[in-house]
Formats: structure tokens, sequence, C-alpha cells
């Protein structure tokens, strides 16, 4: 398995610098950094060629993620939105390519967060979904990239909240570049056992993400992570496993993920780095056996 952090764990705003961090997170003792696609689409050539050199000088594997907003929605009944959605995330990947990024999680299947101010047809929403990720699927498949279907609970999106769902629209979709993506702190309200979900996720799963229930590092909440450590091992699972964790109220993080008090303990940036750092070693414990 490959060890990394979302950058937003630092952050305030998912538009930034990815590129100060890349050596932060190797001398944390990380083999990954994830940042965001929304950030990444905005940068020059010049700087996502600089991005894949400083990843490449410090050996650190770049993933992306998103949620896409809901203007472009790729599951949208709405023809013009979901052909936004599918130009924006083909924009998206043509930076990937050029920053070396080989695969992007999120809600890449239809929209987050959720306006469930507006009525919900799952079938129709579905149904659109498939036919967009076909179509990103073959175009990312030129540059080697992978697509992965992250499941969320059910207060923040409604197509994909537990393992099950996830499997069945990848086989739907039936691309061999589209993955399954879980989330601890999602599976945490949504699967009836969380070390069955993985294994019946098995050859599925393209990355794994990890934060408490509570948002915190792991280690720092109930999760059960020898639990969840053991059924990696039962899949051989040797992919990515990516910390995300939100501890900081403020900016555009903090309002998009509802932090609404401080999880850090008024944290400064070293005490940050001391918190991930320690979560990384108890995480390895947990889950190398």
């Amino acid at each position: 398995m490959k060890f990394g952090v979302y950058f937003a764990y630092w952050e305030q705003n998912w538009d930034t610098s990815y590129l100060q961090y890349v050596k932060k997170v190797a001398n944390l003792g990380f083999d990954v950094l994830e940042v965001g696609a929304a950030g990444i689409v905005n940068m020059s050539d010049e700087d996502l060629y600089a991005l894949k050199l400083e990843a490449e000088k410090y050996n650190i594997t770049l993933t992306a993620g998103i949620g896409l907003p809901k203007e472009y929605d790729v599951s949208s009944q709405n023809e013009n939105v979901r052909q936004n959605g599918i130009a924006f995330m083909k924009r998206i990947l043509d930076a990937l390519h050029k920053a070396g990024i080989h695969s992007i999680g999120g809600t890449i299947y239809s929209y987050w967060p959720v306006d469930y101010t507006k009525p919900i047809n799952k079938p129709e929403a579905r149904k659109q979904s498939i036919e967009s990720m076909k179509e990103l699927a073959d175009y990312a498949a030129q540059f080697d990239i992978t697509l992965l279907v992250e499941v969320l609970n059910r207060f923040e999106q409604f197509l994909v909240n537990d393992a099950k769902e996830a499997i069945e629209l990848v086989k739907d979709i039936n691309k061999d570049n589209v993955k399954v993506m879980l989330d601890s702190f999602h599976m945490n309200i949504e699967e009836d056992d969380i070390g069955d979900a993985i294994r019946s996720t098995g050859e599925y799963l393209g990355e794994f993400h990890i934060g408490e229930c509570n948002r915190k590092v792991p280690g720092k909440g109930h999760m059960p992570w020898a639990e969840i450590g053991q059924a990696l091992r039962d899949i051989n699972y040797n992919g990515c496993v990516v910390m995300e964790p939100f501890v900081r109220p403020g900016g555009i993080v903090g309002s998009d993920i509802k932090i609404w008090r401080d999880l850090s303990e008024n944290a400064d940036e070293a005490k940050l780095d001391a918190d991930i750092k320690e979560s990384l070693e108890y995480v390895k414990k947990e889950f190398l056996g």
C-alpha cells in the first residue's frame, strides 16, 4: 500500500498552490499527495509541469479529487448541463495528464454537494451518469488515467451511498479504467459492516480514503482501524490509502465540509504536521499488520 494525504488538511481554499506540499508530505513520510482538480484545471502548463517535476524529485505519487459543481453535473437531465460537465472534466483530464497524475476520484459521476431542495430522479440521473462516465473513461484511457467513483453518505449525495451501489455502477459503466473509491468517513454512516463492504468491493477498489468519523486524523476517534486494515489485507489491496481529515473551520473548505468548530485544538502548522505524522505511523501499524 501507498499512504497519502489530501492537501486540504492544511488549507481553507480548494484552489491553492500544491507545489509547496510535495516536499512537506515527503518529509512527513507519505508516498502520495492528493490535490484538488478544481485548482489543477486553472494552472498554466508551466506550473503543471513544475508540479510533475517536483513530485518526481521527491518520489511522490500525485492523485486528484473533485466534487463536480452543480453547473457541471454529468448526471443532469438537462443536456446542456451534462455536456458542460463532460467538457469541464475533459479539461481536467488534459491538465492531469500534463501534471503526471493518473487517477481522479470524488463525485465525478454526478455533482456535490447535492441540492435536496429540488426533486430527485435517481433512476434517470443514474442513466445519464453511466452515459457520461463511459465517454469520460474513453477519454481518460488515452492518458492512462483511472476514474474513481467515490461512495458518499446520503446527506451529501444520493446516487452512490454504499459499496454495493458503487460496484453496480462501475459494472454498468463497464470500463477497465473506472474503479470504486471507498471512504471510511462515509462508510461509518452507511455500511452495515465496514470490513465486509471492503471485502465485497475486492478487485474493484481503486483507492481508499480514510478519516475518523469526526473528521479528525485517524487515531483520534473510534473508527475500527484494525478491522479495516485486516479487510484490506484480505483482498490483497496494494493501492493508495489517502488520509482526508478536515479539522479547521473557515474558508470555503470549512464551509463546504461543514466544520463549524476547531477540531485541531487551535493547532499551528507545526502541530498539524506532528499530528498527521503520528497518525501515519498509527495507520501503517494497523494496516500493514
